[in-house]
């Protein structure tokens, strides 16, 4: 094993948090491997990205600066990514494990004919292989898997919010602009954005979610006050979403986003299995709801039996009082 290349996820120029993350444990295996750390980041106009990746380790950072790049293409920054793994050789890719590291990975692990350790939780490197644990059975179990120490490249996705991101010796951020060429077929014509000052759940370190217990889309604004408080992004449980109650980039679980938060409160949800599947591996998770026996209090670091009507304001003032 050497060399080891993180792919960079950015939107509107901006790197997203889940990348400085994979970076970090990017550095950490190459120190291991004895090789050197590379990115690679596809879009238009961000050539001056190439510093911000310097600073977590990057010796070499492969630019796929294109106009059809601009928003995010499946076949367009799958092959920006296959031809930095033909610039640079490395033994190891990493793609975080975000809505559209899950599309590329795959994509590029059928493109090298090897196969792709993902959404992993820990990884480690020995006898030449990477070994990682992965959630398995909605959260129920861990699973050890392993990659083939005989192939010639190694791909993990690592979960966002698992392993925290820090700065390192920096690299010298040498930038290397890919030269490719792809067809892309199918092309983003529109895009939906969320609500001016909206936390994106699958990067946010504190989570305030809602189920079918605030009955309603006027529930709302008692949790988004919390959020405001805490710095919190807003969730929702899949029956919610279903409802038409909130959007669907708000859903929370397995069949919507995977978070793994500092904190996680979850207020009149029920605790379904799918659900505990997407937040399980939250830090600290602290359950509001009227059932004593619901069961998302066996998952629970702190459980409290009441109204959240009552107990989520009570909440909000008392980070209030403790924030003044």
């Amino acid at each position: 094993m050497s060399n080891v290349l993180v792919f960079i996820e950015q939107r509107d120029g901006k790197i997203r948090k889940a990348s400085f993350e994979a970076l970090t444990l990017g550095r950490e295996v190459a120190a291991k491997t004895g090789g050197a750390l590379g990115a690679v980041v596809a879009g238009s106009g961000i050539g001056g990205l190439a510093p911000e990746l310097a600073a977590y380790g990057a010796a070499k950072v492969f630019v796929a600066d294109k106009p059809e790049l601009a928003l995010y293409s499946c076949e367009g920054y799958t092959a920006a990514l296959d031809a930095a793994v033909t610039a640079f050789a490395p033994a190891v890719v990493l793609v975080p494990a975000t809505s559209m590291g899950k599309d590329v990975a795959p994509r590029l692990a059928a493109r090298r004919k090897v196969g792709l350790l993902s959404d992993v939780m820990s990884l480690e490197v020995e006898g030449g292989r990477l070994v990682a644990t992965r959630s398995v059975y909605s959260g129920k179990a861990r699973a050890t898997v392993t990659a083939d120490p005989a192939a010639a490249l190694q791909i993990a996705s690592p979960r966002p919010n698992v392993f925290p991101a820090s700065k390192g010796a920096a690299g010298a951020g040498e930038v290397v602009a890919l030269d490719f060429s792809v067809t892309i077929r199918a092309k983003v014509v529109k895009l939906e954005m969320p609500e001016a000052g909206e936390l994106d759940v699958a990067e946010a370190d504190k989570i305030v979610s809602g189920g079918r217990g605030i009955k309603g889309p006027e529930g709302w604004p008692v949790l988004r006050a919390l959020c405001h408080e805490l710095g919190a992004a807003l969730g929702a449980s899949r029956a919610a979403v279903d409802a038409g109650w909130i959007g669907h980039e708000h859903q929370v679980g397995q069949t919507g986003k995977v978070v793994s938060p500092t904190l996680y409160i979850a207020c009149g949800i029920s605790g379904a299995i799918q659900h505990m599947a997407g937040m399980g591996s939250s830090k600290v998770i602290v359950a509001i709801n009227k059932d004593a026996d619901a069961p998302i209090f066996k998952a629970a670091t702190y459980g409290i039996v009441g109204d959240l009507f009552q107990i989520v304001p009570a909440m909000t003032e008392a980070v209030k009082k403790a924030k003044a």
